[in-house]
C-alpha cells in the first residue's frame, strides 16, 4: 500500500521575503511556497509583479505574526536584516534596531509549538560569524537548540555560480534528538563550503548541538561580466555624460587610474565595476577588473549603486549597471522589474542568489527530506488512513 501513496510536497514559509529570490531557488528544487511575510512594501510591490497577487504574502512586521495563521510546513527560511551585522551597520549586531528581527523569527517558532517546521534556513552576511566576537552567532545557533534543531553552517560566494563576488553565511537547523557528536580533527571540517573561520568556530563551540554534513565541491565559476551585460546603443540615455565620465576617471587612485588607462589602450573593449568609497574623509572611485562584479548592495546615500566601465580602442564609457543586470547577477534572469531604477537596486542588493539557494536545496535540503522526514510523514498518513477506515467500519 505504502508504495502507491505520493510523497508529501515540500512546503515552505519565507520570513523576509524580499522580492522571493529565496522562493524562485527553492521552487526550482521541487519546493512549494506557501507563506511569505516582509515588512516592506515596496520589496512587496516587486514580489506581486513577478510572481502575481497571492495571497500567501503577509506584509508586517515579524514580531506581530500571528503563528496560529502559519500553515503546517517542512521548511522556514529567514534572510533576517543584516544592517547591524556589518561595518555598516556600526556591529550592533542582534540587538540592533533591524537585525534584532531574528528574534522575532524565533518567537514565531516558539509560538508554532509542535506545529514547528521539521528544518529552517538562515542566511546573512559572513559578519554574522563574528559579530560581538562571534557570540552573536552563538546565541542564534543555541535558540535554535532550544527550539530543537541540531545546527549546521557554510559559508557560500555567489561567484560559483554568478559573476558577482558575494558571500553569504547560511545556517541549517533540522529537528532531531541526536546530541552532537563532533570530530576532534579540526581540519575535518574545512571545505568548500567550510572555510577555516567557520571550521574553528564549529570545533571550539562543541557544546552547541551540531549535525555537520559532508557535501559535494561547489561548482566551478564558468561566467564573467560582460556575459550579464546588456547590449545597449552607445547612444542609449543610461552612458553618463563626458563630464560626469571624467569626474569619475578623476576619482580614481594613482593604482586604479593606471589599470584604467591601459583598459583605455587596449586593442579591444573591456569591463570592468567600479564602487564610489570614502577613503580620508574624500570619495575615491575604486575599480575592479577581474571580470567579477562586486556584491550588489542597497544604494544608501548613492554609495551602493555599481557603475561599468567599458574601455577600449582609445576611449571610456561609464553607466550604472541596469536593473536587469542585477537581476541577472542575482540568478534571476527573468525576473519582472515595473518599478524605478533605485528601487529596484534595494530590492536586489537586499536577495539572495538564486543558484545558491537552488544549490542548498538539491544537495542539502531534498536530501535530509527524503532521508530524515518524508517516510515518516508518509507513515504517519498511512497509519491515519488505516485508522480513519477501522473508525467508519465500526
Amino acid at each position: 500500500m505504502a508504495t502507491n501513496v505520493n510523497k508529501p510536497s515540500k512546503s515552505f514559509a519565507e520570513f523576509f521575503a524580499g522580492i522571493g529570490l529565496m522562493r524562485i531557488g527553492l521552487e526550482r528544487a521541487g519546493w512549494r511556497v506557501a507563506f511569505a511575510n516582509d515588512i516592506d512594501e515596496d520589496k512587496q510591490r516587486m514580489y506581486r509583479d513577478h510572481f502575481g497577487d497571492n495571497e500567501e504574502f503577509v506584509l508586517g512586521d515579524v514580531h506581530k505574526l500571528d503563528a496560529c495563521e502559519i500553515p503546517d510546513i517542512a521548511l522556514a527560511t529567514a534572510s533576517f536584516p543584516c544592517n547591524d551585522l556589518s561595518l555598516a551597520g556600526a556591529r550592533r549586531g542582534l540587538a540592533g534596531d533591524q537585525s534584532s528581527a531574528f528574534w522575532g523569527f524565533v518567537d514565531v517558532l516558539t509560538k508554532m509549538g509542535q506545529r514547528r517546521p521539521p528544518m529552517v534556513l538562515l542566511e546573512n552576511v559572513t559578519g554574522f560569524l563574528s559579530s560581538h566576537e562571534g557570540n552573536d552567532f552563538r546565541d542564534a545557533l543555541l535558540a535554535l537548540n532550544r527550539l530543537g534543531y541540531a545546527v549546521d553552517a557554510l559559508i557560500i560566494d555567489a561567484r560559483r555560480f554568478v559573476p558577482q563576488s558575494r558571500q553569504r553565511l547560511f545556517v541549517i537547523g533540522m529537528r532531531t534528538p541526536n546530541v552532537s557528536a563532533l570530530n576532534d580533527t579540526p581540519k575535518f571540517y574545512e571545505s568548500d563550503c567550510r572555510p577555516p573561520a567557520l571550521a574553528d568556530f564549529i570545533m571550539w563551540n562543541a557544546d552547541i548541538n551540531w549535525r555537520i554534513r559532508q557535501l559535494s565541491p561547489l561548482p566551478v565559476p564558468t561566467t564573467l561580466l560582460p556575459d550579464i551585460l546588456e547590449d545597449l546603443s552607445p547612444n542609449s540615455q543610461v552612458w553618463w555624460s563626458r563630464e560626469r565620465a571624467d569626474y569619475l576617471l578623476n576619482q580614481m587612485s594613482p593604482k586604479h587610474r593606471a589599470q584604467a588607462e591601459v583598459m583605455i589602450q587596449g586593442k579591444r573593449i573591456t569591463y570592468g565595476t567600479v564602487f564610489r568609497r570614502v577613503r580620508k574623509e574624500r570619495s575615491m572611485a575604486e575599480l575592479r577588473i577581474d571580470g567579477i562584479a562586486g556584491c550588489l548592495r542597497t544604494p544608501r546615500g548613492g554609495s551602493g549603486r555599481q557603475i561599468l566601465f567599458a574601455a577600449g580602442r582609445g576611449r571610456f564609457a561609464v553607466r550604472l549597471l541596469t536593473p536587469r543586470e542585477c537581476a541577472r547577477l542575482m540568478g534571476a534572469d527573468d525576473f519582472v522589474i515595473n518599478v524605478p531604477l533605485n528601487q529596484a537596486f534595494f530590492g536586489f542588493g537586499d536577495a539572495v542568489c538564486v543558484p545558491v539557494i537552488e544549490w542548498i536545496a538539491r544537495n542539502y535540503l531534498n536530501n535530509v527530506w527524503e532521508e530524515d522526514y518524508a517516510s515518516q510523514e508518509i507513515t504517519n498518513k498511512i497509519e491515519n488512513f488505516v485508522s480513519y477506515r477501522k473508525t467508519r467500519r465500526k
